[in-house]
């Protein structure tokens, strides 16, 4: 079994998609950083000091024993204050668009690398050549038909 289980974990595939992961985590905190601390703060200064965390709608009661702001969806989520944080949600969907965008660019680049590496194949290809003995029958046969016998 330890066998069988080394044999998997040495085929390349099983490595490729470590490797990817790892990858693929470290490139979303990039991503949110970009969203988070550049994009974001860009598009709220552009409509007047927006910020998308403050964006929520609350569902329910806040605790009598709350002390914290209002306008705090962090605080309140915290608290147990049911919400819709529509806010967070806008910017799930700007990182979203970031990654997807990036990943297309990547295997856009790829396919093209590819394309470029693989040779083309031939427009038509020739039949393949008869071998000696296929081409001797048939002059055989033709002959015999000439003949009439």
């Amino acid at each position: 079994m330890f066998k069988e289980f080394r044999a998997f974990i040495a085929r390349g595939n099983v490595l490729d998609l470590a490797v990817g992961v790892i990858i693929g985590g470290a490139f979303a905190t990039i991503t949110k950083s970009l969203t988070d601390d550049v994009l974001l703060p860009v598009i709220g200064w552009l409509f007047g000091g927006t910020d998308f965390s403050r964006f929520f709608i609350r569902l329910g009661p806040i605790p009598a024993g709350y002390q914290g702001s209002l306008a705090d969806y962090a605080a309140l989520k915290a608290a147990g204050v049911p919400l819709i944080g529509y806010g967070a949600f806008v910017t799930a969907i700007v990182n979203f668009l970031i990654l997807a965008f990036i990943i297309f660019l990547i295997v856009r680049a790829a396919n093209r690398m590819i394309a470029t590496v693989e040779p083309e194949a031939p427009a038509e290809a020739a039949p393949p050549a008869e071998a000696p003995e296929v081409t001797l029958l048939r002059e055989i046969r033709d002959t015999l038909k000439a003949t009439g016998s």
